[in-house]
């Protein structure tokens, strides 16, 4: 957890800020998080981060465009340095609010406007999601639901769960034990899953479901079929239907210690697919991979597989990966997977 004079800090940023503009990773983590921030603070706008594996220079032009005075990144495991580099020349705060486990980021020189606040970098290390964070710093009550979301999406039970049961107990289930049963068996899980589905859309209809959500009082509103939701209720159930295909063919290719999944199309879901799978089969070693471009996301989940990444990763040259110890993502080239595939089921026998 952060510590309670970095709390303070983020809020007093927060406080000063009159135009900020929040960079989230694209998930429900990030989006939630996003969410609880601007709820709490009345002002701001949302950039969800599409840049894979770093936050590229490139997104340095929004806040030129949204004229902002201050930039808040959420949930994005890494900073490309130009980005770093490009908002500094801009003389505008950077505030990083992370919870990976990643290098530190090599710079120049010391930024005074550059500030990181991450839990895994304090004394005593944790790795709890943003959401989470953010409604401890923001610590407003009627947006439980929305903190719900973003931590069963990240597999982490919040000790507020009761709280939310016991104020939203239709959207509970039986028998929940941990964070995936949330996410996979009641009903708050199955909206976390649909802003998922969600983020994977236009610019345009993710702003129009940005705007749709900060208006929402309860969960009740968000399958209300009105015109300001009309975009994100037929996204959601166009790609809950290729989800569920590619589920449904992922399973066949389960072995005795591994799944070992390759796809490839015009949609990214591999670590959608992979916690899913993850949930399903526990006692496996996990590997979904997205194909597209020449170019291979991968998307691992098992005891300890970062260290098996960090290993593997070696071998190949220009990928890239990290994560948290049991869930990580990665980047290869597309050539190199069948060797990969090779390397990594060497490691598991």
């Amino acid at each position: 957890m952060l510590t309670e004079k970095q709390i303070n800090e983020i809020k007093e940023h927060l406080e000063r800020a009159q135009n900020p503009i929040f960079y989230y990773d694209n998930d429900a983590d990030g989006l939630c998080s996003f969410l609880l921030f601007r709820r709490f603070l009345g002002r701001g706008k949302g950039v969800a981060i599409r840049s894979y594996p770093d936050l590229n220079k490139s997104y340095a032009s929004k806040i030129v465009e949204l004229n902002a005075d201050y930039a808040f990144v959420l949930d994005k495991p890494i900073l490309s340095k130009e980005f770093i580099d490009e908002v500094n020349r801009l003389n505008v705060p950077l505030i990083w609010i992370d919870h990976h486990d990643m290098p530190e980021v090599k710079l120049d020189k010391n930024y005074e406007n550059f500030l990181v606040y991450n839990p895994v970098k304090n004394k005593e290390k944790s790795d709890e999601p943003i959401t989470y964070l953010a409604y401890k710093i923001t610590n407003k009550k009627d947006d439980v639901w929305i903190a719900m979301m973003g931590c069963v999406a990240d597999h982490y039970m919040p000790e507020f769960a009761f709280e939310f049961k016991e104020k939203y107990p239709n959207y509970w289930a039986n028998d929940i034990k941990e964070a995936f049963d949330v996410y996979y068996k009641t009903e708050i899980g199955k909206i976390a899953r649909a802003l998922g589905f969600g983020l994977k859309d236009s610019t345009t209809h993710i702003v129009q479901l940005q705007n749709f959500l900060l208006n929402c009082k309860s969960p009740d509103d968000i399958f209300v079929e009105t015109h300001t939701n009309s975009a994100f209720r037929k996204r959601y159930h166009e790609i809950k239907s290729k989800y569920d295909a590619l589920i449904e063919k992922a399973e066949k290719k389960a072995r005795e210690k591994i799944l070992f999944f390759e796809y490839s199309g015009d949609l990214s879901m591999s670590s959608d697919i992979a916690n899913e799978l993850c949930y399903k089969y526990p006692d496996k070693m996990i590997v979904v991979a997205f194909k597209k471009q020449g170019v291979c996301n991968l998307s691992m989940r098992g005891k300890n597989v970062k260290q098996m990444l960090d290993d593997l990763l070696k071998n190949f040259e220009g990928a890239s990966g990290g994560g948290h110890e049991d869930a990580v993502g990665a980047r290869i080239k597309a050539d190199d997977l069948e060797r990969f595939k090779e390397l990594f089921e060497g490691k598991i026998k």
